[in-house]
């Protein structure tokens, strides 16, 4: 599986690295530091985490960006009905690397994001590691709304000067 975003320059790709793995790549014309801040402040974060073409409400976000620090992000399902994804940072090292597990089934994947910073843009890399490959059969379409969600953080880049 190897996928691009041809309507973002072919700037966003996808791939399973492994049976257990799949990781995203994308490129920003911005310094690590301000792409880092968006992926850590909650009203940034907010702005452009869940991608707008689903439709779906993100009703409240918690996020305590340090070792040991928690998140959760609870969405509106519609009919009473919502949605929780939660978990712990494991590794948070600004503005280059975060890691964080997702707790909210059995399934969960440990997500490492990193920063690397050259010539004033940023290469990010969000990888997604399961516990076995079934895991990741089960999850595969987790990572396909990145694409918009990282076009979203493009947008908003700019703004944060």
């Amino acid at each position: 599986m190897v996928a691009s975003n041809a309507g973002e320059s072919g700037r966003t790709t996808v791939r399973k690295a492994s049976d257990r793995e799949v990781v995203v790549t994308r490129t920003f014309d911005a310094p690590a530091r301000l792409v880092f801040e968006a992926w850590t402040r909650p009203e940034l974060f907010r702005q452009w985490w869940l991608p707008k073409s689903i439709g779906l409400v993100l009703l409240s976000l918690d996020q305590d960006v340090r070792v040991g620090g928690t998140y959760r992000l609870v969405f509106d399902l519609g009919d009473s009905k919502t949605m929780a994804f939660f978990g712990k940072y494991i590794e948070v090292v600004p503005p280059s690397r975060l890691s964080w597990t997702n707790e909210e089934s059995d399934d969960g994947a440990v997500t490492t994001v990193t920063f690397e910073e050259k010539d004033n843009q940023t290469h990010l890399t969000f990888s997604e590691l399961y516990p076995t490959k079934e895991a990741l059969d089960r999850n595969i379409g987790s990572t396909e709304g990145l694409p918009e969600q990282f076009a979203q953080l493009d947008a908003l880049i700019p703004t944060l000067g």
